[in-house]
């Protein structure tokens, strides 16, 4: 017989996960953690090519470049079905369009069945530590400080310039 364990949160605001150990899979299909993003403030944002807010490419682009702030996409389907491409389509769509050079992942599911981990960790104050608003449209975006706890939800309308984000 398996004993179950049940995790609490110690205090709020204190993630009992830590993103760090999330397993994530790059736009070109390389496995790996988010542990190499400790010691960068993140900006993690669910993408689509064909959404009236994917200009925002533009923004987040030059944040990751002018920002000390490392933006994450992760490419998404379940809203609109707005990113329909394979994850070659998507990123030459990102760096023909939009020169994005930014980290892209694999497209993921947010609010299907089977929601990727990310998105579990970010909807779930048990994991995150306070959290459990989810993504309501393509470009939601999550600032996580650098030492992986999450510090904002932002939802699509705010531009990655926004003083909340850059400051």
């Amino acid at each position: 017989m398996s004993k179950r364990v049940y995790l609490f949160a110690p205090e709020v605001n204190t993630p009992i996960v830590s993103i760090f150990d999330i397993k994530v899979k790059t736009i070109d299909g390389e496995e790996n953690t988010l542990a190499k993003y400790k010691g960068k403030k993140l900006l993690i944002v669910n993408t689509a090519s064909v959404c009236g807010y994917t200009h925002q490419y533009v923004q987040l682009q030059e944040l990751f470049l002018k920002n000390n702030i490392t933006v994450l996409g992760f490419p998404s389907n379940d809203f609109g079905g707005q990113e329909p491409g394979s994850e070659e389509e998507i990123k030459i769509f990102c760096e023909l369009k939009y020169h994005v050079t930014f980290p892209m992942f694999e497209k993921v599911n947010i609010k299907s069945d089977v929601i990727h981990p990310l998105y579990q960790w970010l909807g779930d104050p048990l994991k995150n530590g306070w959290n459990s608003q989810e993504p309501t449209w393509n470009f939601c975006k999550y600032l996580i400080d650098e030492n992986g706890k999450l510090l904002k939800f932002f939802n699509a309308s705010v531009d990655p310039l926004d003083e909340e984000i850059i400051g």
